[in-house]
């Protein structure tokens, strides 16, 4: 019995490894970029540990492509002095839905001009928040990270299934929802108990 013990522990560690037992890092499957291509409803379905993952993968990107040029396909693009660049990275411990003073003097507008309507229905997987609320939270977060003080309002648009994650262009900012679902992903529920 004891010879084919050590055979037999290999080969369970070998069958929950394989099938994404314990100590097995989740992946996921599809880039970032992929996901920002799909409806949100579709990531709204995958698994927090997936979502955070990309949300990392998107942060990492961000910090990349930082300042650059946006003739290439970035994630963040932003037009300044009326010229198209790369917004300013952040880390992928940044909480989007945390405004560092909370977008204090931006005014946002969330009404839908002619395109897509931000929905208001409340949603577990954008920590029980509005895509409208998410977006109005991810809007404020990001106006204020890349310094932006505009004199009047900005139209917040909603662009499902666009090759970015954010982009601001004359005064609008245009957010992908997908890309609100893997904001959520980042918050109380992903910390370790000991930080929060």
């Amino acid at each position: 019995m004891r010879r084919w013990l050590p055979g037999l522990l290999l080969s369970l560690v070998t069958v929950l490894t394989a099938c994404g037992g314990a100590g097995t890092p989740t992946r996921a499957t599809m880039s970032a970029r992929q996901a920002l291509s799909h409806p949100p409803e579709f990531l709204e379905f995958e698994s927090p540990a997936t979502r955070l993952e990309l949300f990392r993968e998107v942060a990492r990107q961000s910090d990349q492509e930082a300042g650059q040029g946006a003739q290439a396909l970035v994630l963040f693009p932003v037009s300044q002095n009326g010229e198209l660049l790369a917004a300013p990275g952040f880390e992928s411990r940044m909480d989007l839905f945390q405004a560092p003073d909370a977008g204090k003097g931006l005014e946002l507008v969330l009404d839908a001009r002619a395109g897509e309507r931000w929905p208001e229905d409340r949603r577990e997987s954008l920590q029980g928040l509005s895509e409208r609320e998410a977006a109005e939270l991810v809007a404020r977060t990001l106006l204020v990270h890349w310094g932006i003080q505009p004199d009047g309002a900005i139209q917040v648009d909603r662009a499902t299934g666009a090759p970015y994650a954010v982009a601001y262009v004359d005064g609008v900012l245009r957010v992908n929802p997908a890309f609100l679902y893997l904001a959520a992903a980042y918050g109380p529920a992903s910390m370790p108990a000991a930080l929060q």
